[in-house]
């Protein structure tokens, strides 16, 4: 099943424009490779990040190297246990989108053992790439994917669009989805636990103490960004003895309004702009979505990754520049 307004979604280059305007005319090659478990992106030959057709339950992307190089996200569990690694939450796969209470189904975490959710997990499987192509400033993967409850029948379907652009002081990854039900309307709850997510690596997290922060850009720092509205959110911390931040940016114009932050300092970095009593505790808050049948859920995000802090990093411009 193809969505009626896909075409507007995956045919056009609908963030070359914004992407080359954040990151300068000097970008550095980017080329994509398809291969039978997903597709590799390179910056000048060099692998920047892996879009995995399935990972645990989902398509991840992993692994994402930053501006210098290294990787910036959890190896941890989609590449096995890297050094020092915590093994924590085995739904947290590098970066991914999912959501707890689709149609009364759990697309955030994984089925463990004698664990108890509100919710049966279900699978978001890959059906089929629709671009892999680059034009040397960007490379972009398209993908088409269905919902499916445990029984295997698709409770809805998405289709998503991936852009990678680098310089050799940041580099982005653009993300747009679009969401909708196999069948009747597409019922989404108020949870925490979603949306747009990524795992920071494990010597950036706060809690290891290595001198990992977390700052969004309403000036709130670490523990007071949980469950706080902002525009974007900067994770920064060590890898390899350089400091690097990894921001998500939350597109302005979404009819969904701005999302609260599930950012933990244990290294969960997520974005939700359907979770509300989930997040302040006040049931009067109501947070959720129904949406008719033949209608469907747009999102975009970005995923900014820069050289130093929010200030070294300009995320604040980085940000006005997705922002337009």
């Amino acid at each position: 099943m193809i969505h009626p307004v896909s075409k507007t979604l995956l045919s056009a280059l609908c963030l070359v424009g914004a992407l080359a305007a954040a990151i300068s005319a000097a970008e550095p090659k980017l080329t994509v490779s398809e291969e039978p478990d997903g597709a590799t992106v390179y910056v000048d030959g060099e692998v920047f990040a892996r879009y995995l057709k399935r990972s645990g339950t989902r398509p991840a992307l992993w692994p994402i190297n930053g501006p210098t190089g290294a990787p910036v996200t959890r190896r941890y569990p989609v590449g096995g246990r890297g050094p020092g690694e915590e093994i924590d939450h085995v739904h947290h796969r590098s970066a991914w989108f999912g959501y707890e209470g689709v149609n009364g189904f759990d697309f955030w975490h994984e089925p463990e053992p004698g664990v108890k959710r509100p919710y049966p997990a279900g699978t978001i499987a890959h059906r089929e790439f629709v671009r892999l192509d680059s034009n040397d400033k960007t490379a972009v993967v398209g993908a088409r994917n269905d919902w499916l409850n445990p029984s295997g029948k698709a409770i809805a379907h998405d289709e998503r669009l991936v852009e990678f652009g680098a310089t050799s002081d940041a580099r982005c990854i653009d993300f747009r989805i679009r969401l909708w039900s196999a069948d009747g309307p597409l019922t989404i709850g108020d949870t925490k636990e979603g949306l747009f997510a990524v795992r920071v690596g494990s010597t950036m997290r706060v809690d290891a103490k290595q001198g990992g922060r977390i700052v969004n850009s309403r000036g709130e720092t670490d523990g007071a960004t949980w469950g706080k509205e902002a525009e974007w959110v900067d994770y920064q911390g060590p890898v390899d003895g350089e400091q690097v931040g990894i921001a998500i940016f939350a597109d302005p114009k979404s009819k969904y309004g701005m999302p609260r932050w599930h950012v933990r300092p244990y290294g969960l970095h997520a974005a939700n702009p359907f979770g509300k009593a989930a997040y302040s505790g006040d049931a009067n808050e109501k947070g959720g979505l129904v949406v008719p049948a033949g209608e469907s859920v747009d999102l975009r995000y970005r995923i900014y990754l820069h050289r130093g802090d929010e200030v070294a990093g300009k995320v604040a411009e980085a940000y006005q520049a997705f922002a337009k």
